[in-house]
């Protein structure tokens, strides 16, 4: 049979992005529900019967390879999305085989919420799929089942779904009385475990639980390769020392695109960004030499999602950081959170901002133990969830581990004054 007429249609097709605007439509490759304000793309041609007819589906599983949709700046509604999410869009353009989602899950009722070391090294993440260590914290959910006993799911304490499975107040969470306060000597390398509790269970944002070991290092990021003055642990790349460099109690902390530098989304390249604020150089280094250590914070999911072109995307990111940091001429510390935000068949990446997961691993692995004043440190950001901000990604980074927040404006304008 002929597959002429079903390419000739898919090549009229119209493209479009959107928030759906309710739970009723399906995604015509995995079946299930839109869930409604959720990113879908739809596909839209002229029915033979004379109307328009539109096939929607999941971001993750839109058939690209049947429906291209280069240029994705020419998609209808691009430009009307958040940014983040058009991170999301250009990702299909990566990727050509669709990916089996689940649907969105709503508040689960009637559960009860447990905290306990894993007893054995049986259990399974039902998050991520992974097994969780014997000994490790693990946060529990259990249901009475309708054959007559209750079943419990158990999770990593960053994969835990508190969407799903609220948990707050997390004092009153079943087993919580039992567990340390400190075990930094374990072999989990747990770190503070109430504390990381208390910061995970309600809004995942990652804290003290996460294990670090030095040989965890990495120098390559996946395929790409990086420069010797970078690393990479988990998913978060980072320069971890620079000539001049201090660990400090005083913190001043930044996002990079939108907040430093000027950049597009659209456009890949070390060159290609700018100086958002004339007054930056300036600034930066009036806060060296008051004896505060400069951090970047930022997030770029290009790394990790276009496997096809990691390394144009690590190269373009980690060029454009080192020429602004040759720009400013002070030394600064920098961490990117390579890893995808919540999405239908992963958890949310816990280093992601407005996951707190980079702070944690400065303040705890990379700032040689100095312990953090945070009534002198501060963070600054773009994202802070104005009418045309992209997000509130920025703002919740600050507010979850509770350092005064600014956007740039206010700090580097011509207003502002340090």
């Amino acid at each position: 049979m002929s597959t002429a007429p079903a390419a000739s249609a898919a090549a009229k097709a119209t493209i479009s992005v959107e928030y759906a605007k309710s739970g009723r439509s399906s995604c015509k490759v995995c079946s299930e529900g839109i869930a409604k304000g959720a990113l879908r793309l739809g596909a839209s041609a002229r029915d033979p019967r004379g109307f328009d007819s539109t096939k929607w589906y999941h971001v993750a599983c839109f058939p690209s390879s049947s429906h291209p949709i280069d240029p994705v700046e020419k998609v209808k509604g691009f430009d009307s999305i958040k940014e983040e999410d058009r991170e999301e869009v250009l990702g299909t353009t990566e990727e050509s085989s669709p990916k089996k989602v689940k649907a969105s899950p709503g508040v689960a009722e009637n559960v009860s919420i447990s905290v306990e070391y894993a007893k054995s090294g049986r259990s399974t993440c039902k998050g991520c799929s992974e097994s969780i260590a014997a000994g490790a914290l693990r946060l529990g959910a259990s249901i009475r089942d309708p054959r007559g006993f209750d079943s419990t799911k158990w999770y990593h304490i960053a994969c835990f779904p508190s969407s799903t499975y609220p948990a707050f107040p997390v004092e009153n969470l079943k087993g919580f009385d039992s567990i340390e306060v400190h075990s930094m000597e374990d072999s989990k390398g747990t770190g503070n475990n109430i504390e990381g509790v208390k910061m995970l269970a309600g809004d995942k944002r990652a804290g003290p639980v996460i294990p670090f070991s030095v040989s965890d290092i990495k120098q390559n990021y996946k395929d790409a390769t990086l420069p010797a003055h970078w690393k990479v642990f988990n998913t978060v790349i980072f320069r971890e020392q620079d000539d001049g460099l201090q660990s400090s109690a005083k913190i001043a902390a930044f996002d990079f695109d939108g907040c430093l530098a000027k950049t597009s989304v659209r456009i890949v390249g070390a060159d290609k960004w700018s100086l958002l604020y004339e007054s930056i150089p300036e600034k930066l280094q009036i806060l060296y030499n008051d004896g505060y250590k400069l951090v970047i914070f930022t997030n770029e999911s290009n790394i990790e999602r276009w496997n096809k072109k990691r390394q144009q995307a690590v190269d373009s990111k980690i060029g454009r950081l080192d020429k602004f940091i040759e720009r400013v001429k002070v030394p600064i510390q920098v961490f990117i959170a390579c890893g995808l935000g919540k999405g239908k068949t992963f958890p949310d990446d816990p280093f992601r901002k407005p996951n707190t997961g980079m702070w944690w691993l400065m303040r705890e692995h990379f700032n040689s133990g100095v312990t953090v004043d945070m009534d002198k440190s501060f963070y600054v950001g773009d994202a802070a969830g104005r009418e045309n901000d992209h997000s509130d990604a920025d703002k919740e980074f600050a507010k979850a581990i509770g350092l005064k927040f600014h956007v740039p404006e206010e700090y580097f304008g011509e207003a502002a004054n340090i």
